[in-house]
């Protein structure tokens, strides 16, 4: 399977570094959103992040041009991806907005396209029934800084074809990724084991056991974590962290993902990390 034309579905925190990787990759992008806005705010985002890459001598200016040069934006889902090769849906954690997003996706797309979720925990079966060929519906699990991060989950549903699966495989060894295939399970690999981390940590802070800065330092020098569990809770959003432990919660039944009341009270306060400015750190 030859992929040179994907739509990236969401143009939020998760998509518009899906896009910039894979439009950095050679491949020609359409990022797709709800408004002009928000394709607007995810294509500024990009720039900020190529410029970066230009001021720190990790991207020339040339491969700023050809990144952005291979970039186009929609509102629509038909048009993103009328004829391409893969989709990639960046959209929040809800089972009803995936489901709802690919049931269009599967009456405009071509027959043969690989259509991916990027989603961190929710069953690729449950969302791939709705398309007409599961066969060619995959998790492509992203990280966030995209453009940063080495790590790509790649999930295999039950009815997801060996074809498929190492062409998410091989496609993200091209974005430069660590791809990393994992069997449809409840929170998979990486958040099933971040979940606890984080939880635990953010019950450590409810005890008063030592500070976020402390804790988050015990894993970052002590076993060499490049960002303690509190920081990344932040980073990631709070309230997508509840989101995620209350599903692992109700679909495992483990109380070691159950969410803390300190969770809870700091998502119904607005305290839900970097992008609200206040979460466990001030940012």
């Amino acid at each position: 399977m030859k992929i040179d034309r994907v739509a990236v579905l969401g143009a939020g925190t998760m998509g518009h570094g899906i896009a910039q990787v894979c439009a950095a990759a050679g491949c020609t992008v359409r990022l797709q959103d709800i408004s002009d806005d928000a394709v607007d705010r995810g294509l500024e985002r990009i720039r900020g992040n190529l410029d970066q890459g230009v001021d720190r001598g990790k991207v020339t200016d040339e491969e700023r041009a050809t990144t952005l040069g291979n970039l186009t934006t929609t509102t629509s889902i038909a048009d993103a991806v009328d004829g391409v090769d893969l989709v990639i849906e960046a959209a929040p954690e809800s089972m009803e907005i995936k489901e709802s997003i690919f049931r269009q996706v599967d009456a405009a797309a071509p027959a043969e396209a690989i259509l991916a979720s990027n989603t961190s925990s929710l069953s690729i079966a449950v969302i791939g029934a709705v398309v007409s060929n599961p066969e060619r519906f995959i998790g492509m699990h992203f990280f966030n800084p995209v453009h940063i991060m080495a790590l790509l989950e790649v999930v295999w549903g039950p009815d997801t074809s060996d074809e498929t699966r190492d062409a998410a495989v091989d496609f993200g060894r091209r974005l430069g990724k660590e791809p990393i295939v994992v069997r449809d399970a409840p929170g998979f690999a990486s958040s099933r084991l971040g979940i606890v981390l984080g939880m635990e940590a953010i019950r450590m802070v409810e005890q008063e056991v030592a500070s976020p800065e402390d804790i988050d330092k015990a894993m970052e020098l002590g076993y060499r974590h490049p960002m303690g569990p509190l920081k990344l809770t932040d980073l990631v959003g709070l309230d997508v962290r509840l989101g995620i432990a209350e599903y692992l919660h109700s679909t495992l039944g483990s109380e070691a993902f159950a969410p803390p009341a300190l969770l809870r009270s700091m998502v119904a306060e607005g305290k839900l990390g970097k992008k609200s400015g206040q979460g466990f750190y001030r940012w």
